[in-house]
């Protein structure tokens, strides 16, 4: 039995991303422990048998406080000394740092996973190159760079952080989505729309898509849903002040949270799926548009053009340029034929390279190969 122990601040996709390896990996070779923050999920992880894994809570946080990561260290460092893993595995920018370090002290291999590095959420020249500095400060002999895509091993690779021989791959990977369960929420909405998922913030860049819907509906009166605008959305007032400036309250829903299965359900009835990201490692809402066979119009961003390509299954934008964004979004609008072709090659890209329990093997090589026996 190989024991690996995870390492992250579970929130949004890297929560996800967790969740589906635990309840997808043979847990009669492979054992998980989970550490994470305080406050981040309150859910707890489950196997593949629907049981129960075991998880330590520590402070682990998405901001940076010297208490907070010191104690979070000397905690992690106890549970790990006590469980005597084989394996590290590091998820996000926070779980990285953490568990290299515990690497580094218990000479044991880690698989670093960002899902985004932390450096891309920064204009600022100066903070950007503190956060790449600080990426190589902790990577050492025992770290290796498990990328979500492979615009993400690119990154890691192209600013010195990993060598190449020490970075692998494995595509963030979804179940299949075979059956579409009624709304658990009021549907507010026009029955024809298109729709994101996303929490206004730098990275999602949600302004971006006010702004294309604007110019849209200059010329077709086309209605937004926006999924997930709850949690840590520092842009939503932002976002709500365009709505208003443009005169827009009648033509986008925000939703600030709901189950999985409702975004489902949202994501399958909408014309077309749209991403305006800056940056991400492999967005799990555009695979499970992919699985939904909905056609997707995005940003030329990491993750996004690892997904979509342009005029197969969709459509990339490049320069987060508005009038290509409108034009592409109002002539998918009204070319049924197009519509359907993307929609079925969405689906074969999905079934081809996304199924996670196709891929879960490939994650299990890498597993076994890299474990301290």
């Amino acid at each position: 039995m190989i024991k690996i122990a995870h390492i992250l601040h579970s929130v949004g996709g890297v929560d996800v991303s967790l969740r589906l390896i635990t309840e997808n990996i043979n847990q009669d070779k492979f054992e998980n422990i989970i550490i994470h923050g305080h406050k981040d999920t309150q859910c707890e992880f489950l196997d593949r048998k629907n049981k129960s894994i075991r998880s330590y809570k520590t402070s682990i946080y998405r901001e940076i406080s010297f208490f907070k990561d010191v104690n979070s260290i000397i905690k992690t460092y106890k549970i790990l000394k006590n469980e005597k893993p084989n394996l590290i595995h590091a998820h996000s920018a926070k779980g990285g740092i953490i568990g290299r370090i515990m690497g580094f002290l218990l000479n044991i291999n880690v698989l670093y996973t960002p899902q985004a590095f932390s450096f891309l959420s920064t204009e600022n020249r100066l903070k950007r190159k503190i956060y790449i500095l600080l990426e190589k400060v902790f990577t050492n002999k025992f770290s290796y760079l498990l990328a979500s895509s492979n615009s993400e091993r690119s990154r890691g690779i192209e600013n010195k952080i990993f060598k190449k021989e020490k970075t692998l791959l494995f595509n963030n990977s979804i179940r299949d989505i075979l059956e579409i369960e009624p709304l658990s929420i009021p549907k507010t909405w026009p029955d024809e729309y298109i729709c994101t998922v996303g929490r206004p913030s730098y990275q999602k860049n949600i302004e971006l898509m006010i702004d294309v819907l604007n110019e849209i509906n200059k010329y077709k009166s086309v209605h937004l849903v926006v999924m997930g605008v709850g949690f840590h959305s520092d842009k939503l007032d932002v976002v709500k002040s365009k709505i208003l400036k443009y005169n827009l309250s009648s033509k986008v829903t925000l939703i600030e949270w709901t189950q999985r299965t409702d975004i489902f359900n949202i994501i399958k009835q909408s014309k077309l799926y749209i991403s305006t990201a800056r940056y991400e490692g492999l967005p799990y809402s555009i695979i499970e548009s992919l699985a939904l066979s909905t056609p997707c119009i995005v940003t030329n961003s990491d993750g996004n053009k690892d997904l979509i390509k342009d005029g197969y299954n969709g459509y990339v934008i490049k320069n987060e340029n508005i009038v290509d964004f409108k034009d592409k979004i109002l002539h998918l609008l009204n070319n049924e034929q197009e519509r359907e072709v993307f929609s079925k090659n969405s689906r074969k890209e999905f079934l081809e390279k996304y199924n996670i329990e196709k891929n879960i093997k490939n994650l299990e090589n890498i597993y076994t190969e890299f474990s301290i026996k």
